[in-house]
C-alpha cells in the first residue's frame, strides 16, 4: 500500500522568500480547512505560510474570478517580469478600481503600525502642481476614475487641502476619499464644514482600529477614543459621508469586528467599515507574523461570527480580485440591515461589459427595495446607491428615493507582502498608488519595492530577474 501525502497539492505560484524577498516557487497546499503555500528559498530554504484558514472560501474565490478592465494607458513595459516592471505594465491584468494619491509624509501621529513610515519629523510634500499632474497621469490612464483616494502622512495637515480635493473634484472621478487619522477632523469643526462643498461624491475615510483604549496604543501608540468620538461627531453634524477603516491585528483587536460594524452603525454619516489586516510593510513595530498575522478568511469568518446580520451568502468574494477582497453590501434602515449581496445574481456580476441589474427583473430584490423606500428619504449624498461604489460590481438600478445614504458596506481587503506574495494575486491587484513620476503601482509591490528608501531591494531584484533568464 502506498502511502497519501497529508495535503492536497492545490496548485502552484510564484511567492517571496520572506527572508531575502526575492521571488521564489511556492506550493499551494490544503490541509484540512486551512491553506498554505511552502516555499523553497535556494539561500534559505523550505518556508511554510498560512494564507487561509478556510479552505472552502478559498477554492470558492476563483470562481468569481471575471475579465479584468484594461487601462486606457499603461505607464512601463514588461522588462523583467513581475513585480519588478510597475508599473502599469502590460502583463497587469487589471485596471485601478481604487488609486490613492500620497500628498505629504507629515503626520501628527508615530503609529507602530504604518506602511508609509510618516512622522511628525518628516516634512517633504508635494506642491499643488505636482498633485496636478498626478491627477492628470490617472485620468489619461483610466478616462474616468472610479475612486481616489487622498492619502499620506496625514493629508489633512497639508495647506492646499481643500484645493487639491478641488482639483481632483474638476476631474472626471466618479467618488474621492480623504484619508485621515481624525485628528483634525475632531479639532476643528469648520473644517469638516468646509469639506461639505465637496459633497456628493466625496467621503471621509476614517482611520478606527479599535474601542479600547490598550489596542490603540499597541497600534497607534496613542489613546484615541475622545479624538475619535469627536471626529464621528463632527462629520455626522455636517452628514459627511464616512468610511471607517480598521487595521487588524490578531490577538490586539480582532475580537471587535463586530463591535465596530456596530458602533459605525450608531452614525447615519457612516457608509461602511472597512477591515485591513496589518500588512507587514514600513513601520511594524513588535510584529510578531506568528501571534500577530490575520488573513482574509478570518476577517470574513469575524464579521460572520460576531455579526448576526450578515449570512455566509452575503459576504463575497470581489470579482476583480477575489482572492484579496470580500465584500457585503447592505440597504440600512437606522441599525437594521438587509444585505443585497445575496440577491445579486452571479450571472449577472460576473457577464463581461458594462451591465445594470434591473430590480424589476429580481422580485427578492424588488420587495425589499420597496418595503425601504417609504422609510425616508435620500440624504445629500443621494447618488444612485450602487451605482458609483465599486466597479467591478454591475450598477443597480434603484428606486429614486434608495439613495447613497440608505447604502452599508462592510470589506475584507488584504495586502501581499513578503508571507502570502503571489503573482497572479499581484497581477489583479486593482488598489493603486500614483507616484510624482506618473508611474502607476500595485498597492501591494509599491510597499514591497517601490516606495523610496527601498531602492536596494528593487535593485536586487532586477538582479535577481535578469540572472534567472
Amino acid at each position: 500500500m502506498r502511502d497519501l501525502r497529508p495535503y492536497l497539492f492545490f496548485g502552484q505560484t510564484t511567492s517571496l522568500c520572506e527572508i531575502c524577498l526575492l521571488p521564489v516557487p511556492a506550493k499551494i497546499l490544503i490541509e484540512g480547512n486551512e491553506v498554505y503555500y511552502q516555499k523553497r528559498c535556494g539561500a534559505h530554504g523550505v518556508q511554510k505560510t498560512l494564507v487561509s484558514t478556510d479552505a472552502a472560501y478559498w477554492r470558492q474565490q476563483r470562481d468569481w474570478l471575471k475579465p479584468g478592465d484594461i487601462p486606457q494607458a499603461f505607464q512601463s513595459r514588461t522588462d523583467y517580469g513581475c513585480p519588478f516592471d510597475c508599473g502599469l505594465c502590460p502583463d497587469h491584468e487589471q485596471h485601478s478600481c481604487l488609486a490613492l494619491i500620497e500628498i505629504n509624509e507629515h503626520c501628527n501621529l508615530t503609529c507602530p503600525v504604518c506602511f508609509a513610515d510618516s512622522a511628525p519629523h518628516k516634512s517633504k510634500q508635494l506642491d499643488l502642481a505636482t498633485v496636478e499632474k498626478m491627477l492628470d497621469a490617472l485620468v489619461a490612464s483610466e478616462g474616468e476614475p472610479d475612486l481616489l483616494q487622498i492619502s499620506g502622512g496625514e493629508p489633512t495637515l497639508h495647506p492646499d487641502i481643500l484645493d487639491i480635493i478641488r482639483a481632483a473634484k474638476r476631474r472626471p472621478i466618479r467618488h474621492i476619499m480623504l484619508n485621515t487619522n481624525g485628528l483634525r477632523i475632531a479639532k476643528e469643526p469648520d473644517f469638516v464644514a468646509a469639506l461639505q462643498e465637496f459633497t456628493p461624491g466625496f467621503e471621509v475615510y476614517l482611520q478606527f482600529d479599535s474601542l479600547k483604549r490598550d489596542a490603540l496604543m499597541d497600534i497607534r501608540g496613542a489613546d484615541l477614543r475622545a479624538i475619535r468620538a469627536q471626529a464621528l461627531d463632527n462629520l455626522e453634524r455636517y452628514n459627511i459621508a464616512t468610511t471607517l477603516v480598521v487595521v487588524l491585528k490578531r490577538g490586539v483587536n480582532n475580537d471587535e469586528i463586530g463591535d465596530i460594524i456596530r458602533h459605525a452603525l450608531k452614525y447615519r454619516c457612516v457608509r461602511g467599515v472597512t477591515f485591513q489586516p496589518v500588512q507587514d510593510a514600513g513601520r511594524n513595530d513588535g510584529f510578531d507574523a506568528k501571534q500577530n498575522r490575520i488573513v482574509l478568511s478570518d476577517i470574513r469568518r469575524g464579521i460572520l461570527t460576531q455579526f448576526d446580520q450578515f449570512a455566509p451568502d452575503d459576504i463575497i468574494p470581489l470579482p476583480c480580485n477575489p482572492e484579496s477582497i470580500t465584500i457585503g453590501y447592505a440597504l440600512r434602515d437606522g441599525e437594521k440591515l438587509t444585505p443585497i449581496t445575496r440577491l445579486l445574481p452571479k450571472e449577472e456580476i460576473l457577464r463581461n461589459g458594462p451591465n445594470t441589474i434591473a430590480y424589476e427583473k429580481h422580485p427578492a430584490l424588488k420587495q425589499r427595495l420597496f418595503e425601504l423606500m417609504s422609510l425616508s428619504t435620500a440624504g445629500n449624498n443621494a447618488a444612485p446607491a450602487l451605482q458609483s461604489l465599486l466597479c467591478c460590481l454591475p450598477d443597480i438600478e434603484l428606486p429614486q428615493a434608495l439613495g447613497y445614504d440608505r447604502v452599508f458596506r462592510v470589506l475584507g481587503i488584504q495586502f501581499l507582502d513578503r508571507f502570502n506574495f503571489c503573482t497572479g494575486q499581484v497581477k489583479r491587484s486593482c488598489i493603486h498608488f500614483v507616484t510624482p513620476e506618473g508611474k502607476i503601482i500595485p498597492f501591494d509591490t509599491y510597499n514591497l519595492f517601490y516606495r523610496p528608501g527601498l531602492e536596494q531591494r528593487l535593485a536586487a531584484g532586477r538582479a535577481w530577474a535578469k540572472g534567472a533568464r
